[in-house]
């Protein structure tokens, strides 16, 4: 199984399933179903991150700092938590102006500058090459290590001629591969959909090749991770490996590498090419924010096991290479080969990506703006222009990977592969201040941000950059120590005479210094050009709605002049899709706005923002806006989008009045009626008693022969009936009162428990008559209270005649219960009755409210429904509550009224 034939052919194996995968992804596009429409694909592809570095060198870096090196995924974690704000601006622009690599997004901010396009491709190049040279340097290791291993000793990578080595083959295979997916289209803007279907499938790969060697480690070779770290507290080396401490540089080191992995991040040209160049819709930012992390947690979950498992002995002496040696050494032969085929993956993923960022950056803005001063290019006939660039694209995949080759050949194992790839971390970092400052600040100019990064690059190659080549024996590394011609202060890894931190923090700290420092001064006391405050204006109000980009011309050309620039630069066909509203026979006419944008967004696309603008000029006479024209646009725009807020919150609030307005008139209409029933109701309980007052009283006038006795129970009819009427009318009388805050109360100190026991002595002889029990439980002997004597006794009486009215009509029993709780009285009244639902229960106290009764029988309540109302009113006034809910020792409801405790008397006496 780890026969070098067979792992050679397993590994190209591989890499033409890749083929397989991007050819079907590109026919799927072609189809018109695309596969990285998918927030999921977008969210594994910018998995891309994880590289050889994350796969082989994080155990490495685990083994030698402990959890130092999550520092290079938390960096991450925290951009991507940022994504919904910074990378969804950027996803905007890139949109808008057709952006096809993070050097055209810098140059096209500044003015669409072809000097700082083609510095930020140089520093993209040279820091970058680094970074492929330690993938070719993994596949190289892991390769020697896979065939060569020999349990009994360490082992030796030997040094070899190029057409021998692996990784040179390697990076041919992935030269034709980047060629066939990469640069099948001229413009760079438009989507790799079958590379990026590659690169997703990579990332899963590679997940689930370091998920086996780390559950092979913790639940194979040890019992679990418990016995994995009981072993490892055994050990006091090790457990000072796995503490803070063990972090290079302390908590300096901790927010340096936190501040690198960052705005590396945000400055990777692969990054940015999967991040932004390849976003297919903003949205999937949003999962992608999650979705990413979760992976880098995940497949950073076995990391420090392996590294520990692997330091406690028995796999090598080379932390890079556990996730391979540990397998290896306990005779396994099937999970190398995986493990393998997942570093193949981290690797081959990373180049592809890096790759195509880059050549598109050396033919844009390395190339083009060279070949447009040549006036042959200018004679070319229709679209010879668009296969010469894709020649040289393909010429410089070629040379990037044969360049980092060349790195990787000469620096040998200077450097782990952890600190090749933190050296490029650090190179491209110097593109972010120039990126986020520039997407915020309006004042940041070309000049600034030019000055600053070459002065950010240059520290980086003095304190990282040449010393790894000292190091490796090609140059004299004496002023490593002592500085160049003896001056100790200007010495690599401690420059300025500042000593003891790591080599990386070091190095961001003065390179960030350098490049944020002249970006900021310079930009403050420098005047940017026209067309660079028109741009400035552009970035930082990407996110502005309704910004049309398309009115951003107020030059002249005509259509046939468009027409053959197009023609001449980007084909026939390209041509034709820019025209595709426009018939041939109006070439004479005057080009608009919308049609200069639209070709300039096409050229942009294919040849780079600042090639476009050169070449837009080149036939349209006049200029951009300015940025005073820009910002009209946009204070226009605002005032638009000012007014259509104001209208609708206007119209959010007649909706919400309309609302109120048609629940108060179903409130009335409620009202309405029940007034129609109380009058109803009223007129009837006042009609009974005159009705039976008059009756009696006609009787008695016409009949003076009535027996006394019957004349006397006549009479007592009359006075009853009366007394009837005279109660009905006094509880209209006292609602009215209530309603209008004149009812009149004579409060005053008064024993609650008495007045209690008085109102069921006057209640009890109707409860009886109708057959209700009476049970009373007094938990206090008194319970001084404030209140007026007869109301009070009116409310307990009433209070205790209603549960008595809803009791159970076959046996009804009602229950008083007084105590004293908190800091008053509570007395509760209960009935065994059929209870009352939860909506209703604030209903009965309503005005003209009444329940139907508990008897069915009856064909409507009994009493007014003015009773509880009153009631709750007389409570509130003496500074109390009353309330229903379910009764605890009965079946229905209980009416609950509570008073306060009267204040203290104070003795007045001297």
């Amino acid at each position: 199984m780890r026969d070098d034939v067979v792992v050679l052919a397993i590994a190209f194996g591989y890499l033409a399933l890749l083929f397989v995968i991007a050819a079907w992804g590109d026919r799927r596009a072609e189809q018109g179903r695309s596969v990285i429409g998918s927030p999921t694909v977008y969210a594994l592809s910018i998995a891309v991150y994880c590289t050889a570095w994350t796969f082989y060198g994080s155990v490495g870096r685990a083994a030698e700092a402990g959890p130092g090196f999550l520092l290079i995924y938390l960096g991450p974690t925290l951009a991507m938590f940022m994504g919904p704000l910074v990378i969804r601006k950027m996803v905007r622009i890139a949109a808008t102006h057709r952006i096809t690599s993070i050097a055209d997004f810098i140059s096209a901010r500044y003015g669409k500058s072809a000097g700082l396009g083609a510095l930020v491709a140089l520093i993209a190049l040279i820091g970058t090459t680094p970074y492929i040279a330690l993938q070719l340097k993994a596949i190289t290791l892991s390769h020697a290590v896979l065939v060569d291993y020999a349990p009994e000793g360490s082992m030796a990578t030997a040094e070899t001629s190029f057409w021998a080595d692996r990784s040179f083959w390697v990076a041919l295979v992935l030269a034709v591969f980047i060629i066939l997916f990469g640069t099948r289209h001229l413009d760079a803007s438009e989507r790799h959909e079958g590379m990026v279907a590659a690169i997703a499938f990579e990332s899963l790969v590679k997940l689930a090749a370091f998920l086996a060697v780390g559950i092979f480690t913790v639940f194979v070779l040890y019992q679990g991770p418990a016995d994995l770290f009981r072993q490892v507290a055994a050990t006091p080396a090790l457990t000072e490996a796995l503490s803070l401490s063990s972090v290079p540089g302390g908590a300096l080191g901790w927010v340096g590498m936190l501040v690198l992995a960052f705005l590396a991040f945000l400055g990777l040209p692969r990054q940015f090419q999967v991040l932004v160049v390849e976003n297919v819709d903003e949205r999937h930012i949003q999962r992608a924010a999650w979705l990413f992390p979760l992976y880098l947690l995940v497949i950073n979950l076995f990391v420090i096991p392996i590294a520990m498992a692997g330091l406690l002995g028995g796999a090598g002496e080379d932390p890079d290479s556990f996730v391979l040696t540990l397998p290896m050494a306990a005779g396994i032969d099937g999970l190398p080969v995986l493990v393998f085929i997942g570093g193949l993956s981290a690797a081959t993923g990373m180049m592809i990506v890096e790759t195509i960022a880059l050549s598109t950056m050396v033919s844009n803005q390395l190339v083009m703006p060279l070949l447009l001063r040549s006036r042959r290019l200018h004679r070319s006939h229709s679209g010879s222009l668009a296969n010469r660039v894709l020649g040289i694209r393909r010429i410089a995949i070629l040379g990037i990977l044969l360049l980092g080759y060349s790195y990787h050949a000469l620096i040998g194992d200077a450097y782990s592969l952890v600190t090749i790839g933190l050296v490029s971390f650090a190179a491209v970092a110097q593109f972010t201040p120039a990126l986020l400052i520039g997407l915020y600040w309006r004042g940041a100019n070309r000049l600034g941000a030019g000055l600053g990064m070459s002065a950010g690059i240059l520290i980086w190659a003095w304190t990282l950059l040449i010393p790894g080549f000292a190091q490796s024996g090609w140059l004299n590394a004496d002023f490593l120590a002592q500085g160049p011609f003896g001056i100790a202060w200007l010495r690599p890894y401690a420059l300025f005479g500042l000593e003891g931190w790591d080599i990386y923090t070091h190095s961001l700290l003065w390179s960030l210094l350098a490049n944020i420092g002249l970006l900021v001064g310079v930009s403050l006391f420098s005047r940017a050009s026209p067309l660079e405050q028109a741009q400035a204006a552009l970035f930082t109000e990407a996110l502005h709605p309704r910004l049309d980009q398309s009115s951003l011309w107020r030059g002249h050309t005509l259509r046939g002049e468009l027409r053959a620039l197009l023609d001449r630069y980007l084909g026939t066909t390209a041509a034709q899709r820019v025209f595709a509203d426009h018939a041939p026979d109006d070439d004479d006419q005057s080009a608009s706005t919308v049609l200069v944008a639209r070709a300039e967004q096409a050229l942009a696309g294919a040849l780079g923002n600042a090639s476009a603008r050169v070449l837009i000029d080149s036939v349209v006479r006049g200029e951009a806006l300015d940025l005073d024209s820009i910002l009209r646009i946009l204070d226009t725009t605002s005032e638009t989008l000012e007014m259509n807020r104001r209208l609708e919150q206007k119209s959010r609030e007649l909706a919400r009045i309309g609302q109120e307005l048609r629940e108060a008139n179903a409130r009335l209409r409620e009202l309405d009626r029940l007034k129609d029933e109380f009058v109803a109701m009223v007129s009837h309980e006042l009609r009974t008693p005159l009705t039976s007052i008059r009756a009696f009283a006609e009787i008695l006038r016409d009949n003076h022969e009535l027996p006394q006795q019957r004349r006397e129970h006549f009479l007592d009819v009359v006075v009853r009936e009366s007394q009837r009427l005279s109660r009905l009318i006094e509880e209209i009388l006292d609602l009215a009162r209530l309603e209008s805050g004149r009812l009149p109360l004579e409060p005053q100190r008064l024993d609650l428990v008495t007045l209690t026991r008085q109102a069921m002595e006057a209640i009890h002889r109707p409860l009886e008559e109708r057959g209700v029990t009476l049970a009373s439980c007094f938990e206090i002997d008194s319970a001084e209270v404030i209140g007026d004597p007869d109301r009070l006794e009116q409310v307990i009486i009433n209070l205790i005649d209603n549960a008595g009215k809803f009791a159970d009509p076959h046996a009804p029993r009602v229950s008083l219960h007084l105590a004293q709780h908190r800091q008053g009285f509570r007395l509760a009244i209960s009935d065994n009755g059929t209870g009352i639902d939860e909506a209703e229960r604030e209903r009965v106290f309503e005005k003209f409210h009444q329940l139907p009764h508990a008897d069915t029988t009856r064909s409507r309540p009994r009493g007014s429904g003015l009773g509880l109302p009153i009631s709750r009113g007389i409570v509130a006034h003496l500074g109390g509550r009353l309330w229903i809910e379910d009764a605890s020792d009965l079946s229905g409801a209980c009416l609950v009224m509570e008073l306060p405790e009267a204040p203290h008397e104070v003795d007045d006496r001297t």
